[in-house]
């Protein structure tokens, strides 16, 4: 992913942002995503993750790479929750993958399994711990091997969002139930990653800020959230939607998620990003400057186009420097 950021009131893509002391330069942002950080938090057996010692040696020459480029990058730490154990969308066969196959039984607050995919087990108390801890020695290894960011992913209908949502959460311990039973597991993920990292380092965290039913995780609920985890040194929200049902009513369009960011925007002092088919640079700079976010993250359009940045910064009138290789492109 990538992104745009609005300094002093002029608004330019890769520009700096500061978030704490630490500032996003101008080369931009990448984020790696969904990084499991137990084996049993893969969306699919292909997933990356940052559980183990030879993992953290794998990232390390792509971190090194990147950072001779000028170019700092974060890791989204993620737990699949009920939506593990289910086959890359790119190859052939069934969504699930089941254990014979090399899949695994899914983890979720409740035994209630995601439309189409397999009936999870749900965590125990002493589980939900050693969950918590897992993201604590991912964000460990995430420092010492050189990220320049953490993001935790309580999105899109996955482990954290699942306990968030009263659709996905049925249980009647301290876990589940109310408003602050329910974001309890993202309070305790969110100090313990936190009290791992340098205090200049910054944490974001992505969330789903309405599940698009009336009676599942609303929008006042992200607010609520939102300031909690300011409170608790998060330096920027990422704020997505939707994600825990099949059947949620969306209606896509441009920027169709921007009215969520900007509700948070108004609530909180934090760094705020908007995301969600936002696929020209123009677009992405008119929201910047109507102040609907403090950054616009990126991921699909750069599937699309991987020199998509350096399209943005021509169109924008904005002097980036070039990769050495296609420096006679950029007149």
């Amino acid at each position: 992913m990538c992104q745009y950021s609005a300094v002093d009131g002029v608004v330019q893509p890769w520009h700096q942002v500061h978030l704490g002391s630490w500032a996003i330069n101008k080369a931009g942002l990448i984020i790696t995503e969904a990084t499991a950080v137990v084996p049993e938090g893969r969306i699919t057996p292909t997933d990356s993750g940052l559980w183990n010692d030879e993992q953290e040696a794998a990232w390390k020459p792509i971190l090194e790479f990147s950072h001779t480029q000028g170019v700092p990058v974060a890791i989204q730490l993620a737990h699949a929750g009920r939506k593990a154990s289910t086959r890359a969308p790119f190859l052939p066969g069934e969504s699930v993958v089941e254990p014979g196959e090399g899949g695994w039984v899914p983890e979720a607050p409740s035994a209630q399994a995601y439309e189409g995919l397999a009936s999870p087990a749900e965590v125990s108390l002493a589980r939900i711990t050693q969950i918590v801890q897992a993201f604590a020695d991912s964000a460990t290894r995430a420092v010492r091997v050189g990220f320049d960011a953490i993001e935790i992913h309580a999105a899109h209908g996955y482990l954290l969002h699942e306990f968030l949502s009263p659709l996905s959460n049925k249980r009647a311990d301290e876990y589940g139930g109310s408003f602050e039973n329910r974001v309890r597991i993202v309070i305790e993920v969110v100090e313990a990653v936190r009290a791992v990292m340098p205090e200049a380092m910054p944490l974001f965290v992505r969330i789903s800020a309405t599940d698009w039913f009336e009676d599942g995780w609303s929008l006042e609920e992200s607010i609520a959230l939102s300031k909690l985890l300011e409170a608790r040194g998060v330096d920027l929200i990422d704020v997505s939607s939707g994600g825990l049902a099949k059947a949620q009513p969306i209606t896509l369009g441009p920027g169709y998620q921007m009215d969520f960011a900007k509700a948070i925007k108004e609530q909180v002092s934090m760094v705020v990003g908007t995301v969600g088919m936002i696929t020209e640079a123009q677009q992405a700079e008119d929201a910047l400057q109507a102040g609907v976010a403090d950054v616009v993250l990126m991921g699909r359009q750069f599937l699309r186009e991987p020199s998509y940045a350096l399209r943005a910064a021509r169109e924008l009138g904005v002097d980036l420097s070039w990769p050495g290789q296609y420096e006679r492109a950029k007149l």
